[in-house]
């Protein structure tokens, strides 16, 4: 048991040592660790089908890429090797925080079932009623969320 034990210590040890750097609240994601190592983003949706087919399809720990840190599953090994091809193009903005929440200087929750492609990025939100809010000034909204990401980016989400 005390072999085990020091096993995971060390394991554990050399992920935090070797691991991608990450500061506060940089990306939105889910608790733990997925297998490889990284925490998992979007709840698990696949970006790829969120900003190339406009559907929000659950991922596969299958077919699993990390990128800045941060683990994405995806519905298929096609749409894999289309985020391993250009991950900058598919990881959602604003590390996958709400974009309305950024907008008025808050880090949010980001759910993939409210998802908006525009300019060819991925913006996730909140909630039906936030993207609701969303819709009625989307250029507005982003512009304000551009804005504020570079000050509140690195900024832990209940500091905010």
């Amino acid at each position: 048991m005390s072999r085990k034990l020091t096993f995971a210590a060390a394991a554990l040890t050399a992920l935090c040592a070797f691991g991608p750097a990450m500061a506060a609240d940089e990306a939105n994601v889910a608790p733990g660790l997925t297998y490889g190592g990284a925490p998992l983003g979007l709840h698990g949706a696949d970006p790829v089908s969120l900003l190339d087919q406009g559907k929000n399809a659950e991922g596969n720990a299958s077919y699993a890429a990390a990128h800045d840190g941060v683990a994405y599953y995806f519905a298929s090994e096609e749409n894999l090797k289309a985020f391993e091809a250009n991950p900058a193009r598919y990881a959602p903005q604003y590390g996958g925080f709400c974009a309305f929440g950024v907008s008025v200087g808050k880090k949010f929750d980001g759910d993939p079932s409210f998802a908006a492609v525009m300019g060819d990025k991925l913006y996730v939100f909140l909630n039906e009623d936030v993207f609701k809010a969303y819709l009625k000034d989307e250029a507005s909204t982003i512009a304000k969320a551009e804005d504020n990401w570079s000050t509140i980016e690195h900024t832990a989400a209940t500091d905010l």
